[in-house]
């Protein structure tokens, strides 16, 4: 769960730092959005869970992984008509590795499942929530887009393994995979939530 949650951080941090670029900001303002992005979730997680002080401010790794992601996309970025398309992918990756390790937190510190589901989700969601907010964009979760419901079904898949006492490695695997590619194909094929029908 470790290795899950840095690789979630800094695919999370790539995302963050990709809408830094896009807004043409400096790269102090890249920076800020990859920690955000990268550390928002697992924030939240921890202080809900009651695990403080968060596991960012407990180990440098989680400090230096969004920083480091922050840096390589500033150098290395491509170019600009090509942000918003890796933004989705890195995004959808990073939505699927919080949501699966959140949910797995949750589960080991005690909660049953439909909280631990929520708060997988909410671990999934958060760092998203707040690089939109800061950056000027109406979060995406807020959108008609299809974005909590595959962190939800991801984790509501751990959460069930869980308390039937499964615990095969191939479960937050599959529990990944399936938030990634649910959102991949709500991108692609243009899948929204339902709207209110306005007179």
């Amino acid at each position: 769960m470790h290795v899950l949650d840095l690789v979630g951080i800094f695919v999370f941090g790539i995302t963050g730092a990709l809408v830094g670029v896009r807004k043409k900001l400096d790269v102090f303002g890249i920076q800020v959005l990859a920690l955000v992005t990268g550390l928002g979730g697992g924030f939240l997680r921890d202080v809900l869970i009651g695990d403080t002080p968060p596991a960012a401010l407990r180990d440098w790794r989680y400090l230096v992984v969004p920083v480091v992601a922050g840096l390589l996309t500033f150098f290395l970025h491509p170019g600009i008509g090509r942000v918003e398309r890796l933004v989705n992918i890195f995004d959808a990756a990073g939505l699927a590795l919080f949501t699966v390790t959140g949910a797995l937190k949750a589960t080991e510190y005690g909660l049953s499942p439909l909280p631990a589901a929520l708060l997988g989700t909410i671990s999934g969601i958060g760092g998203g929530v707040i690089r939109d907010i800061l950056s000027g964009r109406v979060p995406v979760v807020l959108r008609s887009e299809i974005y909590a419901t595959p962190a939800f079904l991801g984790a509501g898949i751990v959460v069930v393994a869980a308390a039937l006492k499964y615990d095969a490695l191939w479960v937050p695997i599959a529990a990944a995979v399936a938030c990634f590619a649910i959102r991949l194909l709500a991108i692609r094929r243009g899948w929204n939530a339902p709207l209110p029908r306005l007179p």
